[in-house]
């Protein structure tokens, strides 16, 4: 389980993805392939189907693939600039110590399957040797902590990032953890699939401990060990929905509190281990799984806690060591979970991984040779006619108080913008990159993440840190910071062109921008002020109609049947699907400003209007396979984009204008069902 710090931000996509800008093709300024498109469907029918029929047809899936769509297209188009440019490195003499040298040393013993090959199990050897000589529970907490310094995760993360209620400064937070099928419900479920999940799950970690030379038996036993422990975890733990809300996930404390309140787990070896001197406050996100941990570190038995630590490991390390390795963790989490057929080629996981460790570096190669200036310059004028747009739709929200939309306002013209890449890059000089090890590698890149990390305690927010690399296809809204941010990677076609008219743009990228300005108000970033802080600032009543509003939309989407018996969770995609509406609502508002004095015209018999919508919708074009559509129906914040369009544009008036929509046509909802909140 490869470990990352948990910060709250909310993203336009359910996966950031690498990417660079090179400005994509588009066969005309309308900013439309209409043979994207399958006109045989009718536009009020499937509006999905009517725009993207095309595209879907004329891409199907691939073995490797367990959804295809748009994002996934550019991000084979992109990783390509990417792998010139690493490859050039990885073929060059570079400085030792340069960053040249750290990205090409470290791509290469990616590539290196014969000496992976070789060297199997060892590079991990060592640490499994220390796991199981433990004899006593008090040495639990610092091989926790070693383990961190790998990345490896266990029974809980912790991590330093804006205090929710004091926005201004970092503090230490702990966060649930330990289970490595990321959602509850896999543990706990009984339906047919689910529980054949699981036994395919128990089957993978038997398989690992075979591969790292233990006997069948043995095998079998640390298995039972290991679901053992990850089971009564995920019996506390918080579900994707609970997570969801700030307040709930909120426990701020003393550093004698946290020791009184979970006296079994030795919280001084634990800071000593990450190298933390002092900690006087801190926030534990979620109390429950944090005491069922301290039970089971206090009652059970060394002997199945060695084997929970060791399998952590191994999960953790399966893709950076030899093939059979690799093979078997592709074999559960790619073909079991999201029903793949076939691992990625080897260069795609070396670029993917010299990105996960070196992403600024790899980001500064890229600004300064694919992204123009004059597309982030366009870009932030994009975002100033969007936030005037979203300014109109909160003062003429008639369920809102003055006092909340003013207040609403000073939080919209208090957005902290970031386009394109930083200001200021990493510094990676003190992050050693050797040609010992790949995972060698993989540990001193994860250290070097912590050190990083940790280093902030205390200390004033930064708010002008990017939690994306520019070369992401990608957006977020982050509530603690107040930010909007739109990487480098995102400012390409068709999601943003200079070639192509305001009708395509605005109803793309106009809607991504309207998107992340909108999470600032959904039922998530409304809770927080203007200064990034967990605050009440909503008027009496205010609050009680905005969820009233929002219950509108979770019960339409929980009335979507994404598979035959199986609803969309509109209470967990709630936050996105509100961000969607307003994106929409807003992006159009914008779009017909930035044209009223110079209207366009038609375009291969398609209004402006069609266009735009016609235009968000193909961002959504992909083919998916059931498996990742049942994987990301239970733990994705994100509607599947099938809905993101069949389930958005039903409650956006100016779609049933452009296409003349009516109550024959299957999609119409009649407008006092239709939501209706920014």
């Amino acid at each position: 389980m490869r470990t990352k710090h948990y910060v709250a931000v909310a993203i336009f996509m359910s996966t950031a993805m690498a990417g660079c800008t090179g400005q994509g093709k588009m066969e005309n300024i309308s900013g439309i392939d209409f043979a994207n498109m399958d006109t045989t469907v009718a536009a009020g029918m499937n509006f999905y189907q009517y725009a993207c029929g095309g595209w879907m047809k004329s891409h199907p899936l691939t073995a490797e693939y367990a959804r295809y769509g748009t994002f996934e297209a550019l991000i084979e188009n992109n990783r390509k600039q990417l792998q010139e440019l690493i490859e050039g490195l990885a073929t060059s003499q570079n400085e030792d110590g340069s960053l040249g040298q750290k990205i090409g040393d470290l791509y290469n013993l990616a590539m290196d399957s014969v000496k992976l090959n070789q060297e199997g199990i060892a590079p991990i050897q060592p640490k499994l040797d220390e796991i199981a000589a433990l004899t006593d529970k008090n040495q639990i907490v610092p091989m926790i902590t070693d383990l961190l310094k790998c990345g490896v995760g266990t029974y809980f993360s912790s991590y330093v990032y804006a205090d929710p209620k004091n926005s201004s400064l970092n503090i230490f937070q702990i966060n649930q953890g330990g289970i490595n099928l990321g959602e509850k419900e896999y543990y706990l479920d009984n339906d047919s699939v689910t529980s054949s999940i699981r036994e395919q799950y128990k089957a993978y970690i038997e398989k690992l401990f075979k591969l790292a030379g233990f006997t069948d038996d043995e095998a079998k036993q640390k298995m039972v060990d290991v679901m053992e422990i990850e089971t009564e975890i995920a019996k506390a733990s918080f579900n994707a929905v609970q997570q969801r809300d700030p307040e709930a996930n909120y426990h701020k404390m003393s550093y004698d509190e946290l020791k009184s309140q979970f006296p079994a787990i030795d919280w001084d070896a634990y800071l000593q281990g990450l190298g933390i001197k002092e900690v006087k406050e801190l926030n534990v996100s979620q109390l429950e799984p944090i005491k069922a941990v301290e039970t089971l570190i206090n009652t059970l038995p060394v002997s199945k806690h060695i084997a929970y630590l060791q399998y952590n490991l191994l999960d953790a390390a399966a893709s950076y060591l030899s093939d059979d390795f690799v093979t078997a963790r592709f074999d559960f989490y790619g073909k079991v979970l999201s029903g793949r057929q076939e691992n990625s080629p080897r260069w795609k996981r070396a670029v993917s991984a010299v990105e996960g460790m070196l992403g600024e570096a790899v980001g500064r190669m890229y600004v300064e040779k694919y992204f123009p200036l004059a597309a982030k310059e366009r870009m932030v004028k994009l975002v100033k006619n969007l936030q005037i747009a979203l300014a109109e739709r909160i003062q003429a929200q008639e369920w809102m108080s003055d006092s909340t939309k003013m207040r609403a306002l000073d939080k919209l013209n208090a957005f902290h913008v970031k386009v394109g890449y930083p200001d200021k890059w990493k510094d990676y000089s003190t992050l050693e990159i050797k040609k010992d090890s790949y995972w060698a590698n993989c540990c001193r890149a994860s250290q070097w993440g912590l050190n990083d990390m940790y280093s902030r305690l205390g200390k004033p927010v930064d708010k002008d840190e990017w939690l994306m690399t520019p070369q992401t296809v990608n957006a977020y809204y982050n509530p603690s910071t107040n930010e909007i941010c739109f990487p480098a990677g995102i400012l390409q076609y068709p999601f943003f062109s200079m070639e192509a008219d305001d009708a395509a743009n605005y109803g793309a990228i106009g809607v991504v921008i309207g998107h992340e300005m909108t999470h600032g108000f959904d039922d998530q970033g409304r809770q927080f002020d203007k200064d990034g802080n967990l605050k009440d600032w909503w008027a009496e009543g205010d609050a009680e109609r905005f969820k009233e509003r929002a219950q509108v939309m979770v019960d339409y989407f929980n009335n979507i049947e994404v598979l035959p018996g199986l609803k969309a969770n509109g209470q967990l995609t709630l936050g996105e699907n509100i961000a969607d509406h307003g994106g929409l609502n807003v992006a159009f508002l914008a779009y017909q400003h930035a044209t009223k004095d110079n209207p366009l015209g038609v375009v291969d018999g398609f209004t402006p209007e069609q266009r735009f919508f016609i235009s968000y919708a193909t961002l959504w074009a992909a083919n998916i396979r059931e498996e990742d559509i049942r994987s990301r129906t239970k733990s994705d914040p994100h509607s599947l984009g099938e809905w993101r369009v069949n389930g958005a544009l039903p409650h956006i008036q100016a779609w049933y204008d452009a296409f003349h929509i009516t109550p024959n046509d299957s999609m119409y909802v009649a407008p006092e069902e239709r939501v209706n909140i920014w």
